[in-house]
C-alpha cells in the first residue's frame, strides 16, 4: 500500500512541477519549427520585438525549471545554478534546430538574449521573490 501512494504522489509531483517546464521546452521547439516573418515593417522594432520575445520565453522557462528543481529538495542556489543551465544548453541546440528551419539561421547573439532572459529571472526569483506576499 506504501509503494502505491508513494508513486502516486511521485507522479503528481513530476505533473505538477516537472511537466510544465517540459512543455514549456516543447513550446520553445515549435516555435523554433516555423519559418520566421516580419513582425514590423520597421527594421530596429522587428529586432526588438524578436530579442524580447527571445527573453521572456527563456525568463518563463528558468522559472518553470527553478520551480521544478526547488519543489524536488535542492537548494535555492542549486535550483536556480541548474535552471539556468539548462536554459543556456537548450538556448545552444535551439539555435542548432533552428538551422533546418527554412528562413532560420542560428546566431549565437540569440543565445546571448536567450540567456539574458534567463538571467533576470534568475535575478527577480534570487532578489524579489522573497519579498512579496
Amino acid at each position: 500500500m506504501q509503494s502505491i501512494i508513494k508513486s502516486t504522489l511521485t507522479t503528481k509531483h513530476l505533473i505538477k512541477y516537472w511537466l510544465p517546464a517540459i512543455l514549456w521546452g516543447i513550446v520553445i521547439f515549435s516555435f523554433s519549427s516555423h519559418p520566421t516573418g516580419t513582425v514590423s515593417p520597421t527594421y530596429w522594432q522587428d529586432v526588438v520585438i524578436k530579442k524580447s520575445a527571445h527573453m521572456v520565453e527563456y525568463a518563463i522557462f528558468v522559472t518553470l525549471f527553478y520551480r521544478a528543481f526547488l519543489n524536488s529538495g535542492n537548494s535555492k542556489v542549486k535550483s536556480i545554478r541548474m535552471a539556468l543551465a539548462i536554459a543556456v544548453a537548450y538556448a545552444f541546440t535551439d539555435e542548432f534546430h533552428q538551422s533546418f528551419t527554412p528562413t532560420r539561421e542560428p546566431h549565437i547573439r540569440d543565445v546571448i538574449f536567450d540567456t539574458i532572459g534567463g538571467s533576470i529571472a534568475s535575478l527577480f526569483i534570487w532578489k524579489y521573490l522573497p519579498r512579496l506576499p
